[in-house]
C-alpha cells in the first residue's frame, strides 16, 4: 500500500493524533454540543483568553470524550486542554517524566507501579473495544465471531475468511476464500491491553503465549500506529480485519462483527452492552480502581469492554496547577455524562466518582492538599 494513500485516509478519519481545542466563545461551543440541553455548571461565559492552559496525554481510546469534554469545559471556564492522543503506553511515560499535567490510559497501573511512580490513578468513562472489517458484500453487524475464532486469527492459525470455523458461525453469508489480512495496533496502547486481556480470557494459548500487553508480540498481522491508524488501515484493505474502540467505528461508518459473549448470546456492539458489562465491575480503590471488563457474564454483556484511567502525579508544582487538572475532572464527572453517553461511553457512577475524588486529598503541593 501506497504510504501517501494512507496518509491522506488518516486525514480523512475523525479524532487527529493532537487535539488542541481552539479558544470560542461559550454560545459557539455550548451549540456545538447541542445548543441548551450541552451540559454546564452554570457560570456565564469567560472573556476570550481569560483562561488558562493545560496538557495531557495518552489514550486514544479515551480521546474523543476528552476533546468533547474540553471543547464545552473550555467554553464555560476559558481554560483550555491540549490533548495528545499518543496511546496509553506513550501517556504513561510523559506523566512519569513529569512532561504532561495528566496522562491517560486504559491499561491501568499496578498499586506497586503507582507508589513507586508517585501516581494516584482513576477512572473516567467505560467504553467497548470492537472488531472492524472490510469485506465486500458483508454490511455492518452481518459477520459474527466468537472468542475463540478471533484468537485464532490474531494467532495466525485461521488464515481464510471461509475458514471452517468462522462458516460455522455465518452460515447465511457467502465468505470468500481469500485471505484475512490481519490489523492491529503498532504503538503501546491500551486498547491493545484491553483487546489482549480478552484474548487471554477466552483462549489459553494465547494466555500462555502472548498474554495481554500493550505491546504485544503479535504472531500475525500489519501494525498501525493509533486508532485512526488502525481503522484508517481496515478501511482502506479489502479482507482485513482489526480492532478500535468504538466510536472510530461509529464515526467513521466502518463495519463491525458482533461477538458471541460468555453467555453464548451473539451481540451488537452498544452502550446498553457496555453498560451491562460495566455493571459487573469492582471498584477497588485502594489497587488504582484497576480492572478488566473482559468476557464478563451477563446475557447482556459485550465481551470486550474496558475503563479509561488518568493519572496524576502526587506530588504538584503548585497548587493552582494541581487543582486545575482536577477541576476539569471533577466538572467531566458531574456535568460531561450525556456528552460520554452521546459518544457510546458509559459514565462512571456518582458512587465511584465520590469516592474517586477521596483519592484526591492525596495530590499535594508543599505538603497540603489540592483538592478539594
Amino acid at each position: 500500500m501506497k504510504e501517501q494513500q494512507r496518509s491522506a485516509k488518516l486525514k480523512r478519519l475523525r479524532y487527529p493524533a493532537v487535539v488542541v481545542v481552539a479558544v470560542v466563545a461559550a454560545a459557539v461551543a455550548l451549540t456545538a454540543c447541542g445548543g441548551s440541553s450541552s451540559p454546564s455548571s452554570g457560570n456565564s461565559s469567560p472573556a476570550a483568553g481569560s483562561g488558562t492552559s493545560f496538557v495531557g496525554s495518552g489514550s486514544t481510546f479515551a480521546q474523543p470524550l476528552y476533546s468533547a469534554w474540553a471543547q464545552t469545559y473550555q467554553g464555560v471556564t476559558g481554560d483550555k486542554l491540549n490533548y495528545q492522543g499518543v496511546g496509553s503506553s506513550a501517556g504513561i511515560a510523559a506523566i512519569e517524566g513529569k512532561t504532561v499535567q495528566f496522562g491517560a490510559t486504559d491499561a491501568p497501573l499496578t498499586e506497586s507501579d503507582l507508589q513507586t511512580n508517585g501516581l494516584v490513578q482513576f477512572p473516567t468513562a467505560v467504553g467497548g473495544t470492537v472488531v472492524i472489517v472490510n469485506l465486500s458484500g458483508v454490511a455492518d453487524g452481518a459477520l459474527t465471531l466468537n472468542g475463540s475464532v478471533l484468537a485464532g486469527i490474531y494467532l495466525g492459525k485461521i488464515t481464510k475468511w471461509n475458514d471452517a470455523a468462522i462458516k460455522a458461525l455465518n452460515p447465511g453469508l457467502n465468505l470468500p476464500s481469500t485471505p484475512i489480512h490481519v490489523v492491529h495496533r503498532s504503538d503501546g496502547s491500551g486498547t491493545s491491553w484491553i483487546f489482549t486481556s480478552y484474548l487471554s480470557a477466552v483462549s489459553p494459548t494465547w494466555k500462555s503465549q502472548i498474554g495481554a500487553n500493550t505491546t504485544p508480540s503479535w504472531p500475525a498481522g500489519a501494525g498501525a500506529a493509533k486508532s485512526a491508524g488502525v481503522a484508517a488501515l481496515v478501511h482502506q484493505l479489502q479482507g482485513s480485519l482489526g480492532y478500535v474502540e468504538y466510536s472510530y467505528a461509529k464515526q467513521n461508518d466502518i463495519a463491525t462483527a458482533k461477538l458471541v459473549n460468555a453467555d453464548g448470546k451473539t451481540l451488537a456492539p452498544t452502550l446498553e452492552s457496555f453498560a451491562a458489562a460495566a455493571k459487573n465491575a469492582t471498584w477497588d480503590a485502594s489497587r488504582g480502581f484497576a480492572q478488566a471488563l473482559v468476557d464478563e457474564p451477563g446475557a447482556a454483556a459485550w465481551p470486550i469492554t474496558g475503563a479509561t484511567y488518568v493519572l496524576v502525579q502526587k506530588d504538584q508544582p503548585s497548587a493552582a496547577t494541581g487543582k486545575k487538572i482536577l477541576k476539569f475532572f471533577d466538572w467531566g464527572y458531574k456535568n460531561g455524562a450525556a456528552q460520554a453517553q452521546g459518544l457510546d461511553y458509559v459514565p462512571i457512577p456518582a458512587s465511584v466518582y465520590t469516592l474517586a475524588e477521596q483519592q484526591w486529598s492525596q495530590v499535594t503541593a508543599g505538603g497540603s492538599p489540592v483538592w478539594p
